[in-house]
């Protein structure tokens, strides 16, 4: 039997205006689905044009420019509503979803669902649920004590994975699947006999414990600042951003 990380996987990514759930907007959206390892992705892409400025540290991230989104991008309601519909696609035929840091990619699309379309993202997966794999979330479980960074470049370069910079919703996207095949392939003593959905809840639970090891160390630092324990998507505020 293929083991989930040597089988067919998707990944979202999504470029926003700033790294706020409740105020970010998304200005690009990426779904990259590969059937097996190798094989070319197929991709679906979108461009928003999200009706705020874009910040300059934004535009440095992602390289999306206000005048170029203005002139390129579409209006955020049926884009938001398109790509909530091809997140359900992957959960309707049970393919696993690879989302780098999900509780800020799919918070993000939660609240600019709920701001354009009136629905949260889980009113997309009320019959099939969907089934995340977080490469930070794996890669801080499975190799908690080795030090350096953990971001999506990072991983990149600790398992031989291209990133092209990781510039882009599609470029990384494609990284982030990369290293997810490569994080099961290393730990595959740990992983192989788990199904995608027992990994699911498991890292709900992992990450529940990195938050409240994060907020310990903020505090031991003396710096107050919250931590959500929350995965794959935070729950939503009383009042709307």
């Amino acid at each position: 039997m293929t083991c989930w990380y040597e089988g067919p996987l998707a990944a979202f990514d999504a470029g926003t205006t700033g790294v706020d759930v409740e105020t970010g907007r998304i200005v690009s959206a990426a779904v990259v689905v590969q059937d097996s390892p190798g094989t070319r992705p197929r991709v679906s892409r979108w461009l928003v044009n999200p009706g705020v400025p874009v910040p300059a540290a934004a535009t440095e991230a992602h390289g999306l420019t206000d005048e170029y989104l203005q002139r390129n991008g579409r209006w955020p309601a049926p884009v938001m509503y398109e790509v909530a519909e091809a997140l359900a696609e992957q959960a309707g035929v049970g393919r696993p979803l690879v989302v780098m840091n999900a509780p800020f990619a799919l918070t993000v699309l939660d609240r600019e669902l709920r701001r354009h379309r009136a629905a949260s993202l889980g009113r997309w997966f009320e019959r099939t649920p969907l089934l995340v794999l977080d490469p930070q979330v794996l890669d801080k479980h499975l190799d908690r004590y080795r030090k350096g960074g953990r971001t999506l470049t990072d991983l990149c370069a600790l398992h031989g994975v291209p990133s092209a910079g990781t510039h882009g919703a599609v470029a990384s996207a494609v990284a982030a699947l990369e290293v997810t095949r490569a994080v099961g392939r290393r730990f595959a003593s740990r992983l192989e006999r788990l199904s995608p959905g027992e990994l699911h809840t498991l890292q709900a639970v992992w990450h529940a414990g990195q938050a409240r090891g994060l907020a310990s160390w903020f505090a031991h630092n003396g710096t107050e600042e919250a931590v959500d324990p929350a995965w794959p998507l935070r729950p939503d505020l009383p009042t709307a951003a």
